[in-house]
């Protein structure tokens, strides 16, 4: 890929260059505006190690960087023009791409699982649009909850209380080229959605992971701590990635006939559906990402599908012909958009390719569909379901499959080790008085 020469905006002293890493987490440097020129020449050099570390910052040897390696450097290139941050005048942010030092692209590097998605979906005649909704949390940064309280999803009064920190999140993240569409307050005390404006799906992938580190940035400015920590507290609704696909050719949406799913619709939600269990890990790498799955609690248990239906795992929205589309809602807020986003394309591609027909459309209660295909509700089942799939390793790419169900199966020990050396207080409830 060429290299980009993008001007600063006027008055710029410092630049953010960064991507995302092996989690989705936006991470890179500060550079100065007088060395910008440079970067865009030469790149800037940094370890591959960003691509090898957890969302600890936790370092492992791993099959492509190590200690025996020395864990070498690679390059970032500017891919986006830089824009100012309204909130800390004289600073731009630029999103980057990663290349070897052969210049080539680096193996562990989440981005290229979609880009060979988006150009198998090309080679097809397909432009992939998607569309993003994103929870999260608005925190007292000090006690770590909400200071707000009761459940007011949708209330207008609330939406007015939060205004201070969702209207520069909604206004100022739209200046920095992010187009946002809405915001609104969801199911909880401290909880919001804001959605941003469909794109392809590169381009869609690349902006959650922007999007996620201003948001955080933001709030911390307006004396807030966000996350997108999948359920913070089990009580309380957790925070859900909601993805919406359709697929493109010609100018027309692919998925729609007189505003309803198509047959080729229907083929991308049955390859999505056969594929949903044993990918379940991109959409949620840790152990925490699973407690969001629970019945009658909007997030899906199974594989159903069904129009306008919030029960299921994947809903249908219809209306007019650009508006046809397919949304999948297993995910959580915490995960690497681009193994959530080329995982799902593959199993959408594959259902057309292949002629696929999903199971019967659900016209009620989606958790009560007794013979629905089930998702993993527990880390350790999705690690066993991935561990078995050639192909979602053959998606991800092997290397890339690898250093990924070590950070999951990481995550599962470190949880496991916790609870195995200390005595819980449900332990001392139930027994301490008994025996």
């Amino acid at each position: 890929m060429p290299n980009q020469d993008f001007e600063l905006p006027e008055g710029t002293h410092t630049v953010i260059l960064g991507l995302g890493d092996a989690c989705g987490i936006m991470r890179g440097k500060r550079i100065p505006a007088s060395h910008w020129d440079t970067i865009c020449k030469n790149g800037n050099a940094l370890s591959i190690a960003l691509f090898a570390i957890d969302m600890t910052c936790d370092v492992w040897d791993t099959p492509y960087v190590s200690f025996d390696n020395g864990y070498p450097d690679m390059h970032m290139f500017p891919l986006t023009k830089p824009v100012a941050l309204p909130w800390e005048p004289g600073v731009a942010i630029s999103f980057a791409r990663a290349e070897g030092m052969d210049h080539k692209p680096v193996p562990i590097d989440p981005r290229n699982a979609l880009i060979r998605q988006v150009e198998r979906a090309a080679e097809m005649g397909f432009e992939v649009n998607v569309g993003t909704e994103l929870e999260f949390y608005l925190l007292d940064p000090e006690t770590m909850k909400p200071k707000d309280e009761g459940i007011q999803v949708y209330g207008l009064e609330r939406a007015a209380e939060l205004e201070h920190v969702l209207g520069p999140i909604r206004s100022q993240i739209n200046e920095c080229g992010i187009p946002i569409e809405q915001s609104n307050p969801e199911y909880a005390a401290g909880q919001v959605e804001v959605n941003i404006r469909y794109d392809e799906a590169l381009t869609a992938a690349d902006r959650v992971v922007m999007f996620r580190t201003l948001v955080k940035q933001l709030a911390g400015a307006h004396g807030y701590k966000a996350t997108f920590m999948a359920k913070p507290f089990f009580e309380e609704s957790g925070n859900g990635f909601h993805v919406h696909y359709s697929l493109w050719k010609g100018g027309k949406n692919a998925f729609a006939d007189d505003g309803r799913l198509n047959g080729i619709g229907r083929n991308f939600v049955a390859g999505v559906q056969k594929r949903m269990a044993e990918a379940a890990v991109t959409g949620s790498p840790t152990v925490n990402g699973y407690r969001r799955r629970q019945p009658y609690t909007f997030c899906p248990i199974n594989t159903t599908w069904g129009i306008d239906n919030r029960t299921v795992g994947i809903r249908i929205i219809e209306g007019s012909d650009s508006a046809v589309r397919v949304e999948k809602r297993d995910a959580g807020a915490d995960s690497n958009p681009y193994l959530l986003l080329a995982a799902d394309l593959a199993a959408g591609l594959d259902g057309i390719e292949q002629g696929m027909e999903p199971s019967p459309i659900c016209e009620g209660n989606g958790y009560e569909v007794e013979d629905a295909d089930p998702i993993p509700t527990d880390l350790a089942t999705a690690i066993e379901l991935a561990r078995g799939s050639d192909w979602l390793k053959d998606v991800i790419g092997e290397t890339q499959y690898e250093l990924y169900m070590q950070i999951c199966e990481r995550e599962l020990g470190f949880y496991n080790d916790f609870i195995a050396n200390q005595v819980t207080q449900l332990e001392r409830d139930r027994y301490l008085g008994n025996f």
